[in-house]
């Protein structure tokens, strides 16, 4: 044991933050990713009332390696009080302890030191346990994998199937995490427990079988002793079963569907029950009982159930029986969904910590993360870069390859802004909007996020991704890897594999507008846009479902207008496969920065119901643009409703007798941020607007405001205005509503508490 006295150790630690002011560059060697094996050593220093452990990780490759975590597990009685020359995170006794960003790289044959991790340890001087390097032993033992499990035993056997079970295998390093089946050297099947059904097979054929554990690490042990096992041959028997009978459900929930049958008969036996959700066989079960899961809510399915006999004879099938999943928020409950904004975090200086402070967050079911991009060239999830918009709304290239990685996952967030109070490190491979709301997440386990895919400004490249069946699955695939299995790209010490798991439980589409020539500029579109919209949400849905585990939502938010739902929503098929659609409801008059929108009459953005006074040939409202779906045979559990939290205002606004509405105007008015005339945030615009009068609509149903003849006029949602809708939406029973954007509220909340309140 080496002694130092308290003195040189803290001159070593005055050196050490002397090195750390240095260039990162002349600090990190050339990165290098290999499969060499790295080891490590532990030593400890005695200073009386503390103690210093010291691992040292050492690469005796040819190869550099970049990149290292240490696994450990803290002896009786010891507690680590501070750690160095890296992050560590406990749980219990056990500590995984990840490189810093100057000590990650380690040279062929070279070692962490001087900068190798070291913690502060209290209690009894003893070296951790089940040291772990890279997952590798630290003293570069191979690992013990399990022992062979017990010879197979049959269970039941069809024409094409063989039902086998086993005796558990010893763990060895590591606990047995699955087992194979083999015919000689061939894998025939897998399975977690003692047991599984080989599917497929040959009929009248001995297959030679035997079993192997694998363990958590992915280590296989010796095979179990060979049996032969036989498949029925169909000859024997062709007589098929009867049809079960009295097929019914015993259970709904929003994603799952609980069945039950009478047993059917035949002459020798009944093997296997197939269950069929339309044409297609998505269960088999040995029971009379069966519970089909991974369904849309609020959707219409069909189920039959027939017979099968070991020789593989099917029965006919039972009675057809039809039945609608619940809805996400169950029998008079309303949904509550909010848009965060990626940019929020800049000028408007709103974060994710806002939704908790502002008391949003508590009253949120989803939150829908705006906006992700595609990639221009792979037409694949873009991510990992940053790259702003043109300040040109006008633009066709304005946002072309755009994204921000710095918001999403690379940019430190301080304890003011952090949703826990506690400030992103700058080197963890998770900071910014994610992690924001991967903690919000966890203080609000209820809540579920989105990611939004697309919007205004990154609709141009999705008829493009899909357009054929191999890009609409490239685009998923690719969407689904960075966004749900969270593989962000690295980003400036960010990003990598699995950082980003667990924090979107979906996915939210928002193009704008499929079919419809009405988008962005310099958006691609075609005729085929609505049939393929409908093959890309049937993709979403497929690849979502096959991850298992929790249902993932897949939303949409879809337009207002009956020509774009028209040209681009195939409403009779598209919501067997969305979760929700947040209808358009606001935006149905406005001017914008460059004027080339409405700039010369007023209108209201968001009114409940037609206004006699309007003059334009076209009369949006909230109650055409439902009416539209229900009429198409829409489940109403499947719609909410747009909420804005902003106002979109005009100038040089004549009174006309009607406090400027329907008036004429000369420009949009001046917006809270220069780049964004004609919009203020509900908070800016009452607070920032000097003498703004507000009136309300009951006809309508609209709010808006007025500074008097010649002035400013805004159309925008307020208490007043939010109260009749809810109460409207309640009285159509949909499923309840949306908004745009959580940033304009008041810092307490207001809009989101009348929205609340009147969806109770």
């Amino acid at each position: 044991m080496h002694v130092r006295s308290r003195k040189r150790l803290r001159a070593r630690l005055l050196a050490l933050l002397a090195t750390l002011a240095l260039p990162i560059a002349l600090l990190a060697a050339t990165p290098a990713h290999a499969a060499a094996k790295l080891t490590a050593t532990f030593t400890s220093d005695n200073y009386g009332s503390w103690w210093k452990g010291t691992f040292v990780v050492k690469n005796p490759s040819a190869t550099a390696v970049t990149g290292w975590t240490l696994e450990f597990d803290l002896p009786s009685g010891v507690t680590m009080t501070g750690t160095y020359n890296g992050t560590a995170a406990t749980t219990g006794s056990h500590v995984v302890a990840t490189n810093a960003y100057y000590n990650a790289t380690v040279q062929p044959n070279g070692s962490t030191e001087p900068y190798s991790f070291w913690f502060i340890g209290n209690g009894p001087i003893t070296a951790p346990l089940n040291c772990r390097v890279n997952g590798d032993k630290c003293d570069g033992t191979p690992d013990v994998p399990p022992t062979a499990p017990g010879a197979p035993t049959l269970v039941d056997a069809t024409a094409h199937s063989l039902a086998l079970s086993w005796t558990a295998a010893s763990k060895g390093d590591f606990p047995v995490a699955s087992y194979d089946v083999l015919n000689g050297s061939t894998v025939l099947g897998s399975a977690t427990g003692l047991s599984t059904t080989l599917t497929g097979l040959t009929p009248a054929t001995t297959y030679t079988l035997n079993v192997r554990a694998k363990d958590t690490r992915g280590n296989t042990g010796p095979l179990s002793t060979p049996v032969f096992f036989s498949t029925v041959d169909p000859a024997t028997d062709t007589v098929p079963p009867t049809a079960p009978g009295n097929l019914r459900s015993t259970g709904v929930t929003s994603t799952s569907v609980a069945l039950a049958w009478d047993a059917a008969t035949d002459n020798k036996r009944v093997a296997a029950y197939d269950v069929y959700q339309g044409g297609a066989l998505v269960q088999t079960v040995t029971a009379t009982t069966a519970t089909v899961g991974q369904l849309s809510p609020a959707t219409p399915y069909t189920f039959t159930v027939r017979a099968r006999d070991a020789a593989d004879n099917n029965s006919p099938a039972s009675n057809a029986l039809a039945v609608t999943t619940g809805d996400l928020a169950g029998p008079g409950r309303y949904t509550r969904v909010g848009y965060f904004v990626q940019w929020g975090i800049y000028g408007r200086q709103y974060f994710v910590k806002n939704l908790d402070t502002s008391g949003s967050a508590a009253k949120l079911d989803v939150v829908n993360y705006a906006f992700e991009n595609i990639d221009p060239v792979n037409l694949t999830c873009l991510a990992g870069v940053t790259k702003g918009t043109t300040s040109n709304p006008e633009d066709p290239d304005q946002g072309t390859g755009a994204g921000d990685a710095d918001a999403d996952y690379a940019r430190p967030m301080s304890a003011a802004q952090s949703v826990d109070g506690v400030a992103d490190d700058g080197w963890s491979p998770l900071r910014g909007n994610l992690n924001q709301l991967k903690k919000l997440k966890a203080k609000y386990p209820g809540l579920k996020v989105v990611v939004s895919l697309g919007g205004w400004t990154y609709s141009k490249f999705f008829s493009d991704a899909a357009a054929t069946d191999a890009s609409r699955k490239k685009l998923v695939s690719s969407c689904i890897d960075i966004w749900i299995k969270g593989n962000l790209p690295a980003y400036n010490g960010a990003g990598g594999p699995g950082t980003g798991a667990g924090i979107f439980d979906g996915i939210d589409l928002d193009w704008e507008w499929p079919g419809s020539a009405d988008g962005h500029p310099g958006n691609h579109w075609n005729t085929a846009d609505k049939a393929n919209l409908t093959l890309l949400l049937a993709e979403f849905r497929r690849q979502l479902d096959a991850l298992g585990g929790p249902h993932k939502l897949l939303t949409a938010f879809t337009p207002a207008d009956p020509a774009k739902i028209a040209q681009g929503w195939d409403l009779s098929q598209i919501f067997q496969y969305l979760d929700i659609a947040n209808v358009q409801g606001y935006d149905f008059h406005g001017s914008g920065s460059d004027n080339s929108w409405e700039p010369n009459r007023t209108g209201q953005q968001a009114n409940l119901h037609t206004d006699p006074a309007d003059p334009y040939p076209f009369h949006f409202s909230v109650e055409n643009a439902v009416n539209t779906y229900l009429d198409a045979g829409v489940n109403p559990r499947k719609l909410t409703i747009g909420f804005p939290f902003y106002g979109r205002g005009w100038q040089n606004v004549t009174d006309g007798g009607a406090h400027g509405a329907w008036q004429a105007a000369n420009g949009a008015a001046p917006g809270q941020f220069a780049e964004e005339a004609g919009t203020r945030g509900y908070n800016n615009l009452i607070t920032s607007v000097p003498n703004l009068t507000v009136y309300h609509d009951p006809v309508s149903v609209s709010t808006y405001g007025y500074t008097g003849n010649g002035g400013q006029w805004w159309t925008f949602d307020d208490p007043w205005s939010i109260a009749q809708k809810t109460a409207w939406l309640k009285s159509k029973n949909l499923l309840g509503a949306m908004v745009w954007e959580m940033s304009g509220d008041t810092p307490s909340g207001t809009l989101m508490n009348s929205l609340d309140t009147g969806l109770k």
